[in-house]
């Protein structure tokens, strides 16, 4: 299992995490994102409050998969998408404002459905 932890509102690092993410599902390993603090902001609906979330149409223009697609290819092969309770208060954000499909929790049920995973953390 591969678990993904990110820790602020960065573009680069969220885009950069859900790449791996569905890179690591494409080859058939587990994996686990959690969005702690901030970077809940990621799993938003309207995720344009991200820092640099503007880069996204630079990048799909030099040919790299969107962030959309490829939030969509991480809960389509089944990754576990996690947001922390305790950054969705910091960032003023309910339930309603989430993808479908995201899981609210803390930070120690991630670590116990990780506890033997590969973390890496952005």
């Amino acid at each position: 299992m591969m678990a993904i932890v990110l820790a602020d509102r960065s573009f680069e690092r969220a885009h950069h995490a859900f790449v791996l993410a569905a890179g690591a599902l494409a080859l058939g390993r587990e994996v686990v994102l959690f969005a702690g603090g901030l970077s809940v902001e990621a799993l938003r609906l309207d995720w344009s409050g991200l820092d640099g979330a503007c880069l996204d149409e630079q990048f799909q223009e030099r040919g790299v998969a969107g962030f959309e697609t490829l939030r969509s290819a991480v809960l389509e092969l089944a990754g576990e998408v996690l947001a922390c309770e305790a950054g969705m208060r910091a960032a003023g954000i309910g339930k309603a404002d989430l993808l479908e499909g995201v899981r609210i929790c803390g930070v120690t049920s991630f670590l116990e459905c990780t506890a033997d995973a590969q973390i890496i953390s952005l």
